[in-house]
């Protein structure tokens, strides 16, 4: 019906139940609750009397919590009918979680916006996850490759399995796209002195996208799928049979998009993974610009590799590199943990900040002289990696934050739909 006809019944279930309770007067059953009868009168011979009850008006009428007497007239103030529902609230979800999830090891990193799960294997993680979840911030868990078999994934192992198949690989740097045999990838994973070099002679910043996906994975590589799939964080929410996994429970005639999994390699000038690199020596380039993915993704580092060679910085100047970033103090004592192995700078946004995004890179496009069409949308377009100079502007004029998370071998980064991210 039109919203003229409807103001009076409520949104909800529980708000249509009760507003029809106050609307009616029982009056003649013994029933004591101000429902609509549940007891149709009348038999076969005629006499009065009461029939089976009708179940399902039965069901109703006893979820009803306010019972009003048949000879005291309804009150139609709603709301006092209904429970208050408690709101939720950043700020009392951190408080609450201290006694009710004690035991569960966890932080809060990013000025509080993202949940760290400090271990994989507590069976109550996804109850903490689940608060945390409502409310669309990304989630932490490290220690996830305690779970895998190591010697499946190093750069080495792959390449000698699969060396001989032909993917497109990226070059970061200039968005050259070749396609190739995927040993010359592999052989550079960890050998500077195999690696392509581009036009000035510098290190090329390399990525093997997507390769493989989906099925192709699991037909491919069906030894480090099934090893995924047993490591994968939350199997509740996470496993592609998780009791609630919505996606992997939808009818067959649902258009889904791609699940994947997906392998997504590279590797840079001083710092190489297998899942992805940080960035370039001024933090201009990464390996993934900002976007936006259609459905929720976990994101695991399953692999980070140290190359060998001459012009490579050492441990200690990759670890001054990521504390050029601003970090909360929890990223940088990890960091000091020698028994730690960053591999990946993610930089985090929430989804209601992308119009103010999208407004702002359509502005520094125009300030640098490009041409900005009605239609085309830098977040979709993937056309961007924010810089650090660009971070700063975009928190003073339009005051989003960044919130920069350093992924370390083995943790899982779980990011909800819409959530804009650059790796």
């Amino acid at each position: 019906p039109p919203a003229s006809q409807n103001n009076e019944q409520g949104s909800t279930l529980r708000d249509l139940l009760t507003t029809t309770a106050g609307k009616l007067r029982l009056g003649s059953t013994d029933a004591g609750i101000a429902f609509a009868p549940v007891y149709s009168t009348g038999t076969a011979s005629g006499k009065s009397g009461r029939t089976m009850p009708n179940i399902l008006d039965d069901i109703i009428a006893s979820v009803v919590e306010n019972k009003i007497p048949p000879n005291r007239a309804p009150k139609m103030n709603v709301k006092s009918e209904i429970k208050e529902e408690p709101k939720d609230d950043r700020n009392c979800l951190q408080d609450d979680c201290s006694k009710l999830y004690s035991d569960i090891p966890y932080s809060w990193i990013c000025d509080k916006h993202v949940l760290w799960l400090r271990d994989h294997k507590n069976n109550n993680n996804w109850k903490l996850f689940k608060e945390c979840w409502k409310q669309g911030r990304p989630v932490l868990v490290s220690g996830m490759h305690k779970k895998m078999n190591f010697s499946l994934w190093k750069a080495e192992s792959i390449s000698l399995d699969f060396g001989n198949q032909q993917a497109d690989i990226l070059n970061c740097k200039d968005s050259i796209i070749s396609n190739t045999n995927v040993k010359e990838f592999w052989d550079g994973f960890e050998d500077v002195s195999k690696r392509q070099k581009i036009k000035n002679g510098e290190t090329a910043l390399l990525k093997l996208k997507d390769w493989p996906s989906g099925e192709d994975f699991k037909a491919m590589m069906p030894a480090r799928y099934e090893d995924l799939l047993k490591s994968l964080p939350l199997p509740e929410y996470c496993s592609p049979e998780g009791k609630l996994n919505l996606a992997s429970h939808l009818p067959g005639f649902f258009v889904r998009p791609d699940l994947g999994p997906r392998l997504c390699s590279a590797y840079g000038e001083w710092a190489q993974e297998c899942s992805s690199v940080a960035a370039t020596k001024d933090h201009d380039t990464g390996t993934t610009n900002l976007h936006i993915e259609v459905s929720d993704v976990v994101n695991i580092l399953v692999y980070v590799g140290i190359a060998k060679g001459n012009g490579v910085l050492s441990k200690s100047g990759v670890l001054k590199k990521f504390e050029e970033e601003d970090l909360d103090d929890l990223l940088r004592k990890r960091l000091k943990d020698s028994s730690e192995l960053p591999g990946a700078l993610w930089h985090i946004y929430a989804g209601k900040d992308a119009d103010k995004i999208r407004e702002f890179l359509q502005k520094i496009a125009k300030e640098q002289g490009l041409e900005v069409l009605p239609e085309h949308d830098p977040i979709r377009d993937q056309s961007w990696y924010v810089n650090k100079k660009l971070r700063q502007r975009l928190f003073e004029e339009y005051g989003v934050k960044t919130c920069t998370v350093i992924q370390f071998l083995g943790d899982a980064i779980i990011l909800p739909a819409g959530a804009l991210h650059q790796v």
